[in-house]
């Protein structure tokens, strides 16, 4: 199937809604039980680096990034979400949208990008490590579902190796 990587547009997003539901529904990919309202999605995402895999007018899968702090010292760190929709998961759809955010965050001046992943989601571990990022830690009961169960979170970062020096750029 030939799908390009384009930019993400408002009109996308009732298919990210699908997208992030049935990733809810795993219970593997995130602590969220259900999907924000456009606005606050929009106001906690980098309007810049938010990207689709895109079949004609089907989207497959996005990620984005959300920045870590308001503190101008973690300008250059982000958080990345990407999601697959369920019938286009290993088929490399992932690796190609990841590996085009990397370089796209690179290209407005990131130089850590981090992720949360719960330990049980190793297809998403294993697609961060594919393209770069480590597992810096477990974060141990870091957050605790809807259904009072605590869960952990493997913490994995890629470090930039072509920027850090400049100012991210809008």
């Amino acid at each position: 199937m030939k799908y390009q990587i384009d930019k993400l547009t408002p009109k996308d997003w009732g298919q990210i809604i699908r997208i992030y539901l049935e990733g809810i529904k795993t219970g593997n990919a995130t602590f969220e039980v259900e999907v924000p309202g456009f606005r606050k999605w929009d106001r906690s995402h980098i309007p810049n680096c938010r990207i689709v895999a895109r079949y004609n007018d089907v989207i497959l899968g996005y990620a984005v990034l959300s920045p870590v702090s308001s503190r101008c010292v973690y300008r250059g760190v982000a958080e990345v979400s990407i999601y697959i929709g369920e019938e286009y998961r290993r088929k490399g759809v992932g690796k190609q949208l990841l590996e085009k955010l990397i370089s796209l965050s690179e290209s407005k001046g990131y130089w850590t990008l981090q992720a949360g992943i719960f330990p049980e989601n190793i297809a998403s571990i294993k697609l961060h490590k594919k393209c770069g990022f480590r597992e810096v830690g477990r974060r141990e009961k870091i957050g605790k579902m809807k259904d009072g169960r605590w869960r952990d979170v493997i913490l994995m970062e890629r470090r930039s190796k072509i920027t850090g020096t400049y100012i991210i750029s809008s």
